[in-house]
């Protein structure tokens, strides 16, 4: 039998390696070097690469189980990175004194502005009697000033992603205490009749009571519908607010009307989607509790 070569019989560690040969004619030294060419480590069932390290960590900080690698997650809120490291003293305090700041931003700034216009524009509507050019000029201003907000912040708060759960219940309050401040108070001199004021109230009213009611089974968008009727109504009483004559006065009848009927078609149409709505959650229900007894 011949000699063992000296670069098969020993390795960095001294060890004595047999001279044999594989299955397929190659030498175990021809089998270390592949193994150390893919990146593979001796004695290792499957062909993935070598662990790195005894902590088992690739150059990323990733975590290596067998052939597979996961990110180490993070968390910055303290919570456990998924590495054994504990959560920093106080970080959940942090991280809530930074989520209570941000209610101060600017979407949410302007939902507050428009709340606060809301008595400034009855005390200008009703003053001198109500009945007083310059006076309601200045009621329309301010009902101007609130109705571009309202075009600004949701905006804002989707945009850069400032959306917080004060807008969100701010946001459809401040909405309706404007526009039904500026009805009530044009019903209350007579330039309006009550019957309008009370369809496009109850209309408002009710779609916010119905979006409670099936909010369970899942949330209704907001349509085109119902945006073109927000605008049509924020025209025609912007027009009833101020002191127009004329043919004016006219057009401002015929776009008041045009609101009236975009309120009732766009509140039919929000009925119709809370019934499906229902419908498709308890459908739903039923099949997911199927699937569990059986």
């Amino acid at each position: 039998m011949t000699g063992v070569p000296a670069s098969a019989a020993g390795g960095p560690s001294g060890a004595r390696r047999t001279a044999g040969a594989a299955p397929g004619g190659m030498p175990a030294t021809g089998r270390v070097v592949a193994r150390e060419a893919r990146g593979t480590a001796p004695g290792s069932s499957g062909g993935g690469p070598a662990r790195r390290g005894a902590s088992g960590r690739g150059p990323a900080g990733a975590r290596t189980h067998g052939d597979e690698a996961a990110p180490a997650t993070a968390s910055r809120d303290g919570v456990d990175a998924g590495d054994g490291t504990r959560p920093a003293r106080g970080a959940k305090i942090a991280a809530a004194a930074v989520n209570q700041a941000s209610v101060w931003n600017i979407a949410n700034l302007l939902t507050m502005l428009r709340l606060l216009l809301v008595p400034a524009f009855v005390m200008l509507m009703l003053a001198e009697g109500g009945y007083d050019p310059a006076w309601r000029s200045f009621a329309w201003a301010a009902f101007a000033i609130a109705m571009i907000t309202d075009l600004f912040d949701g905006h804002l708060a989707r945009t850069y992603d400032l959306v917080t759960d004060f807008g969100k219940i701010a946001d459809p309050i401040a909405d309706k205490a404007i526009m039904g401040a500026a009805l009530i108070c044009l019903s209350s001199l007579g330039d309006l009749p009550w019957w309008v004021t009370g369809v496009i109230l109850g209309r408002e009213l009710g779609v916010t009571l119905l979006r409670f009611l099936v909010i369970r089974y899942g949330v209704i968008p907001a349509s085109r519908g119902g945006k073109l009727k927000t605008l049509t109504q924020g025209i025609a009483v912007g027009m009833y607010v101020l002191a127009l004559t004329g043919w004016l006065a006219t057009l401002r009848w015929w776009v008041m009307a045009a609101a009236v009927v975009l309120t009732v078609a766009t509140g039919l149409d929000y009925v119709k989607q809370a019934i499906v709505l229902r419908r498709q959650g308890i459908a739903e229900r039923e099949a997911a509790l199927e699937e569990t007894e059986a």
